[in-house]
Formats: structure tokens, sequence, C-alpha cells
């Protein structure tokens, strides 16, 4: 986008309320009127009128950077993301502070949830499905949190993913056990039926319509009740005990590769960390920056640099570079989400132990 040029033109108006959003472009009509200019470059920034609406915009309502004040900041953060960094190590290398930096990273995974819904395959699934749930935590180890992910076993697309608060569990001293009666009475216990609930959400959003479906998992208990909550799939349902020898052949290596990638990738992943994820919704919004990148944008083998899982899919021809990604803004108005992930870009998920969950209502900002 070159707004000194000129040579950008506006695609539809922006306003969800106006006609011309979504329908009937080439009927839509805009005027140029004026310019402003701003500190960052471009400085000079064309604004215009939506000649149907009367609302007024700008280039910049088009970028993914809008209503941010430090846009420099989003290409190389995707990377950092990416490169298990930490938000203050980010905030350190950039000169910024770790709020800013925490501001960009829940941009780019409301980013990242519209491109993934509009460039995932709609149709019915034509391979078979790899599903497990992924470990992680919030604020503190007394509050698990599970991943539920779902890959292709033959393409090794990552279709999407949903969370579960846990209770925690395992070997605790006395001492624990007691801190965690406590905090339960005062913050609530998770609910016990969570990953039963979010795992059949998960395959309702990747395969909502009727069709047969070749489901593997381990032998977690939660799997076939979640499973008996979809009357209009018909699951061909085969278990694989966790303990298996984590090699190509073991039916689940496609989503335990994803597993790994993702402790690879994210600080706030690894077994023993300082950079955990404070709050839930913050984990989702990076692993939502990883699952574009692992289906869009890496190549299935970084030795061979080949085809990328959605190449492999068919879903692209070619892999999109990050600049690719962070070409255009994409509105939720235009790309529906499914129920669970418009929650994830509104960031309604709540941490229990953070007083005031912050939000995404803002009027202007994506």
């Amino acid at each position: 986008m070159d707004s000194c040029l000129g040579s950008f033109i506006p695609p539809f108006c922006p306003n969800p309320g106006c006609h011309f959003h979504r329908h009937n472009y080439s009927r839509w009509r805009f005027v140029r009127a004026g310019f402003f200019t701003r500190r960052c470059l471009p400085q000079r920034i064309q604004r215009y009128q939506c000649r149907h609406c009367r609302r007024y915009f700008s280039d910049q309502t088009f970028h993914p950077s809008y209503w941010l004040k430090r846009p420099d900041l989003l290409l190389p953060l995707f990377h950092r993301l990416l490169g298990c960094s930490g938000f203050r190590q980010i905030a350190r290398e950039f000169n910024a502070s770790p709020s800013t930096v925490l501001l960009h990273s829940a941009r780019l995974g409301r980013h990242c949830l519209l491109v993934h819904q509009q460039l995932r395959p709609r149709g019915p699934i034509r391979e078979p499905l790899a599903l497990d749930s992924f470990i992680s935590f919030e604020f503190s180890q007394f509050w698990p949190t599970a991943f539920h992910l779902a890959a292709g076993r033959d393409s090794h697309f990552f279709y999407g993913f949903t969370e579960s608060e846990l209770r925690r569990r395992g070997s605790m001293t006395p001492r624990q056990r007691r801190r965690r009666q406590r905090l339960e009475a005062r913050f609530g216990r998770p609910d016990p039926k969570a990953q039963e609930r979010d795992v059949a959400e998960l395959l309702a959003v990747i395969a909502p319509t009727p069709q047969p479906l070749t489901l593997h998992t381990d032998e977690h208990l939660a799997y076939p009740r979640a499973l008996a909550r979809l009357p209009h799939l018909t699951i061909d349902h085969h278990t694989v005990s966790s303990r298996a020898v984590r090699v190509p052949r073991n039916p689940l290596f496609e989503v335990n590769l994803l597993d790994l990638l993702i402790r690879h990738s994210g600080a706030n992943h690894k077994r023993e960390t300082i950079a955990f994820s404070k709050r839930r919704q913050s984990a989702v919004d990076r692993l939502a920056v990883f699952l574009v990148w692992r289906n869009y944008v890496k190549s299935f083998s970084e030795r061979k640099r080949d085809a990328t899982p959605a190449m492999r899919l068919g879903v692209l021809l070619r892999p999109l570079t990050l600049r690719e990604l962070l070409r255009a803004r994409r509105f939720p108005s235009r790309e529906r989400l499914p129920r669970r992930w418009a929650a994830y870009y509104s960031r309604t998920v709540v941490t229990r132990q953070i007083p005031r969950n912050r939000t995404h209502r803002l009027t202007y900002a994506a």
C-alpha cells in the first residue's frame, strides 16, 4: 500500500452498516477527501468518503496496522512470536513497553484467525484426522489448560483448535493440595466436562456438515463422550496408546509433531519457563499466529523447502510470505467466524485469577 503515490484503490466500503461493505462492489462509488499526516512512514495518508453511507475512511483503514502507534512492530513481532521470545524480551529489543507488545500480539492473533477462516477448506474433509490435547497452563501451574488440536494425517494441515480450562491433577504435596483447595474455594472449580464439550466443538467447527470422518486419538475417556455429541458426523474412531513411540508410523504422529513444534516455537509452552501466558486468551492469540504460519508459510520439510500443508491439501498453489499475510486488513463482518473462534476474536476467554479480563470492544481498531 503506497498512499503517497495514490496507487491504492479501496475495494469496498469499510463500514459494516453500508450495503457496499459486502455486495455490488461494481456499483460502489467513493470520492477522495483530502489527506492526513502522521509521524511514521508513509506520513501522508489519503482519505476518502463513501458516496452511499457518507462514512469517511482512509488507506490506513485497510491495513492491519490500523489505529496502531507502532505499525513497524507487526512484521518483526510475527517472527519473534514464532522464535520462542517472551514479551519482555521483544519489548527490550524494540524499545517498547510489554503492554505494547501484548497489544500487537493480540492484533496479530485476531488477524490470523480471520486469515485462516478465509483460506481453510470448506468442503468435506477427505483425509483422516489425528486429534490430541496439548497441555499447558495459564497464570500458574495450578491452572492447567488443554489445547485441542486437529491435524490432517496426509497433509499435516492444522485444521483448528479449541481450549479447555482444567483442574490441576497429578502428584502434589499436602501443601499444594491445600493451596489448590483454597484457590478453588475462592475462584471456583473448572468444569469437569470441559474437554468433552470443547473437543466436540472443535470437530463441529472443522466439520460442520454431515459427512463421514476417520479420526485417530489416544485413549482419553473424554473423546468417545465428545463424539457422542456429534450426531451429524459418521465417525470411524481409532485409538492408540499415548505411550506408543512417537515415530512416523504412529497414527498420531502428525498431531504429536504439531505438539513438538508448538513447544519449540513458543516460549510460553516450555515445560519450565518464566514466559508462560498469564491469560489463556494470550496463549490463544499466539497459537492462532502459529496456525497460520504452520499451514500457509512454513515448508513441510525445512531441508527440502517443499510444499506447505495448505499446498499439500490443495488450498494454495504456493507458500505465502509474511508480508503478503500482513498486506491487507481482514474484517470480522466479512469473514464470519464460528461461534467459538468469534469468542477468541472478542477476547472473552476469562482467566479466573485476573480480576479484570480485557476484552476487544474497540470501535475502530481491528
